[in-house]
């Protein structure tokens, strides 16, 4: 129930002051979403032990229960493309925008220390297994396709087929687990099922408060705008094509083998359409 229901519920119950701090809420919601006790008790001229009464009323233990309710309510909104796609306004510039801030966030975050750290354990894992959430698929397509043409063993996991895939992972082999907000339960699980077995994660995720953070100290934290109802695919692929890159650059020659090799198979089985534009397309 959102808190505007809440108040309402119990309106004509509440005290004078309740009262005024029901309205401080009420015009402000971001007061109880990231505002301390403290802070809101100032804020409406009352004291601490009023807040808490007041978060009791509403049904709540006090007032740290009653703010993880809103911020869960907040959280749901933001991230709900039901919600989005009811409350898209506007033109598509300020989308934009929050894609080349994203996308800028990104190469910051993934500057050389970070992608080597990512790249180490590929280069040498027995194995790779890549995972992901729904919206961050177009990221792990992009790592696996890349990855599969310079080096051998790198498997993307289905989420129908992932205890029969998984089931092969060794100590030694790394998992790539992209996973967003909203996180996908099914990413997580296999992802700490895979730490367990002694498989070492590399994150592709938003934060440090992200369920896969708790996993691993390789990682990178992208910033994931929203296009329209739903999350930008743009920083993941990003990550990925950077990260394949710089294993390339760590494997040298047995990539550059490896796509020779590839470039064979293709030449003998006609993969490629023999054509190419002519320089002057009016002759």
């Amino acid at each position: 129930m959102s808190i505007q229901n809440l108040i309402a519920s119990v309106n004509e119950r509440l005290t004078p002051t309740e009262l005024r701090i029901a309205e401080a809420v009420l015009d402000d919601p971001m007061l109880l979403t990231f505002g301390t006790v403290s802070g809101l008790a100032d804020r409406v001229g009352t004291s601490r032990a009023s807040i808490v009464r007041f978060a009791t009323k509403l049904g709540f233990e006090g007032y740290s229960d009653l703010q993880k309710s809103v911020r869960d309510g907040v959280s749901q909104q933001l991230t709900s493309p039901s919600h989005r796609v009811r409350h898209q306004d506007g033109p598509a510039a300020p989308i934009q925008f929050e894609i080349e801030n994203a996308m800028h966030a990104a190469f910051v975050e993934l500057d050389d220390t970070c992608l080597q750290s990512m790249a180490d354990p590929i280069v040498v894992a027995p194995n790779v297994w890549i995972l992901s959430g729904e919206t961050s698929m177009a990221g792990a397509h992009a790592l696996y396709s890349g990855l599969s043409m310079i080096r051998p063993n790198v498997r993307l996991i289905q989420e129908h087929s992932t205890g029969r895939e998984l089931c092969g992972a060794l100590p030694g082999d790394v998992a790539v687990v992209f996973d967003f907000a909203r996180y996908r339960k099914n990413a997580v699980i296999a992802a700490r099922t895979l730490s367990d077995l002694g498989v070492t994660i590399v994150a592709i995720t938003d934060g440090p408060l992200s369920p896969l953070s708790s996993l691993t100290q390789i990682r990178c934290e992208l910033k994931i705008p929203a296009v329209g109802p739903f999350d930008s695919s743009v920083p993941a692929v990003i990550a990925a094509e950077l990260l394949v890159a710089q294993v390339v650059s760590e494997l040298r020659d047995e990539a550059r083998n490896r796509i020779d090799r590839l470039e064979v198979f293709w030449q003998a089985t006609g993969t490629f359409l023999n054509y190419g534009p002519r320089p002057n397309r009016d002759a």
